[in-house]
C-alpha cells in the first residue's frame, strides 16, 4: 500500500507502527458558525480513508476534534477567539454556541452518511492535558513566558520547518510572525502555547486559573493556544507515535508544523509517521467567499433539490490530494449518476457472489494512495459487465462499505425530510393501511397518488400486509 507522505514530498509504503491496527488523527471543526460544504469536504475525505483502510483488514482508532476554545481570528495567533466571537454575535455564552454549532455539524455528517470516530474530542474537555503538555515544554527549555502569553521557542527544535519547508526569517509562507505586539518574544516568529488574560484578551470569555512551575507569571487565568489543542488531544486518545495525521493543505504552514514542534519535544517522541493533507474546495473555479456569496450549507444544497448522498457523491470523483471545483452542474450530474446507480441495483436479483476479479481492481484503487475516483470507476466497469446480476448487485454492496453511498436495495432512502414533512408521510402511509384493510382501495390509491405527487414518494406493498415507502430516485 503506498501513501503520499507530506512530510517527504513523495509516495511511500504504508507500515503501520502495529501491522494490524492504525491510529489516525484528523483536525476537525471551530464551531462557532454553519459548517459550510468545504468544510463538510474535510470531513467527508478523511470518512473515505478511514473507510478505505477498514475495509482493506486494519484495525483503526480514529481521532476527531471539535475546536470549541482558543482558536484565533488569525491561525497565527492573532485577533479575537472564534468562539467568543460567534457568541457575541448570537447573543449566547460560548458553550451554548460551541453546542448549538456541534450539533448542526453532527446533524450533518449523519445525512452525508459520515460514520462516527472512534473518540470525538473537545478541546475545553482536554484542559489539564494541555496544561501539562505546556509544563513539559518549560520544563525542558523549550518555552518562555512574557507577560501576554507562553511561548514556545522555534530556534530549539532544528526540525521546525520539516513540514513547511519555509525560511523563518523572510516569513515566507506566514509561519510564525503572529501575535498581539509583544516585546518580551524572544523571535517573531515563535509561537504561544498559552495565553494569559491580559493585553487584546483581557475580555477573554474562556479561561482558566492555572499555575505553571519554572516561569514568571503575571495573572493565573489564561487559555491555550490553537495549535496545543490538537497535541494534547491525540496523545491522550492514540498515544504517540500515531500513524496517520491528516488535515487540510492550509495547515501546513503554521498549524500542522507547529503541532510536530511541541509534540515531538514536549513529550520526547516523534509525533506521526504519515502526514495526509486534502486539498481544497473550489466554487465555479474560486475560493468560497461571503462577499461573493459562494458559501453554500447542506441545508442550502437539499433546499435546491439535492440528497445530502449526492454531494458525497460528487466528492468521490476527485482524489484527496486535487482540487475539486463545485458547481450546480457538476452536482447534478452526481445526482443522475447516483439516481442512476441506485435504479439499476433496485432492480437487480439478490444473492449473489463477490466477484474477485473486481474485488482485487478495487483494493489495488484503495491501496493506491486512496485512489477513491479510480475505486467508483470499478463499480461502472461492473455493471457495464456481462457478469450476472446478482454477482454485480453483491459485489457493488460489497464496494458501498467504503463509497458510503446507502446503495442496499429497497432500502429507505428518503430526501432529508423535515420533521413535519415525516410525520405527514407516516401519518398518509398509516390512512392507506387502514383503507387497505376495509378494502377502501380507491381510497388507498389516492393516497398513493398524493404520496407521489406531493412528497416524490413510492409506497411498496409486502406480503405481510405491511407496506416501505422511499423516496423516488
Amino acid at each position: 500500500m503506498q501513501i503520499y507522505n507530506t512530510l517527504t514530498r513523495k509516495l511511500e509504503e504504508f507500515k503501520p507502527i502495529n501491522p494490524s491496527n492504525v491510529t489516525f488523527y484528523q483536525c476537525g471543526p471551530t464551531v462557532y458558525s454553519h459548517q459550510h460544504i468545504g468544510n463538510l469536504f474535510s470531513a467527508v475525505k478523511g470518512d473515505l480513508i478511514r473507510r478505505s483502510l477498514q475495509f482493506l483488514g486494519y484495525d483503526v482508532k480514529y481521532t476527531r476534534n471539535i475546536t470549541d476554545v482558543g482558536h484565533l481570528v488569525s491561525d497565527g495567533d492573532e485577533g479575537e477567539d472564534k468562539i467568543a466571537k460567534g457568541a457575541k454575535r448570537e447573543g449566547l455564552s460560548p458553550k451554548e454556541i460551541t453546542e448549538k454549532y456541534t450539533k448542526i455539524y453532527h446533524d450533518d455528517l449523519t445525512k452525508l452518511n459520515v460514520e462516527k470516530p472512534t473518540f470525538e474530542t473537545k478541546a475545553t474537555e482536554y484542559i489539564d492535558q494541555m496544561v501539562e503538555l505546556v509544563q513539559n515544554l518549560i520544563n525542558k527549555g523549550f518555552a518562555y513566558a512574557t507577560d501576554k502569553a507562553i511561548y514556545f521557542e522555534v530556534d530549539k527544535f532544528p526540525k521546525y520547518n520539516e513540514l513547511n519547508r519555509q525560511n523563518l526569517e523572510k516569513n515566507i509562507g506566514g509561519a510564525g510572525h503572529g501575535g498581539e505586539d509583544d516585546p518580551g518574544k524572544k523571535k517573531p516568529y515563535d509561537f504561544a502555547v498559552w495565553f494569559f488574560k491580559t493585553g487584546s484578551h483581557a475580555n477573554a470569555l474562556q479561561t482558566w486559573e492555572k499555575k505553571f512551575k519554572g516561569i514568571d507569571q503575571p495573572i493565573l487565568a489564561g487559555f491555550p493556544g490553537w495549535h496545543i489543542e490538537c497535541s494534547a488531544m491525540a496523545e491522550d486518545t492514540l498515544g504517540q507515535p500515531i500513524d496517520i495525521h491528516m488535515g487540510g493543505v492550509e495547515h501546513i504552514q503554521v498549524h500542522h508544523t507547529n503541532e510536530i514542534a511541541q509534540s515531538e519535544c514536549g513529550y520526547g517522541k516523534k509525533f506521526a509517521n504519515y502526514w495526509l493533507h486534502h486539498e481544497m474546495l473550489l466554487i465555479d473555479g474560486g475560493k468560497m467567499s461571503k462577499s461573493l456569496g459562494n458559501i453554500y450549507t447542506l441545508d442550502q444544497l437539499i433546499e435546491k433539490g439535492y440528497d445530502p448522498l449526492d454531494y458525497r457523491y460528487f466528492l468521490l470523483q476527485a482524489h484527496y490530494r486535487s482540487r475539486q471545483n463545485f458547481t450546480w452542474e457538476a452536482l447534478e450530474g452526481a445526482k443522475s449518476a447516483r439516481k442512476k446507480l441506485v435504479a439499476t441495483l433496485r432492480e437487480m436479483q439478490k444473492g449473489g457472489k463477490i466477484l474477485s476479479e473486481y474485488k482485487k481492481k478495487f483494493d489495488e484503487s484503495l491501496e493506491t494512495d486512496f485512489n477513491l475516483p479510480q475505486a467508483l470507476a470499478v463499480v461502472w466497469d461492473i455493471l457495464k459487465s456481462e457478469e450476472p446480476d446478482a454477482d454485480k448487485r453483491a459485489t457493488i454492496l460489497e464496494f458501498d462499505k467504503v463509497l458510503g453511498l446507502k446503495l442496499t436495495t429497497n432500502e429507505v432512502m428518503p430526501r432529508v425530510f423535515t420533521d413535519d414533512q415525516y410525520n405527514q408521510i407516516e401519518d398518509l402511509i398509516e390512512q392507506r393501511a387502514i383503507a387497505k384493510k376495509s378494502n377502501d382501495f380507491e381510497t388507498a390509491d389516492k393516497i398513493r397518488t398524493l404520496l407521489k405527487s406531493k412528497y416524490n414518494v413510492l409506497v411498496q406493498d409486502k406480503q405481510d400486509g405491511e407496506s416501505d415507502w422511499f423516496e423516488d430516485l
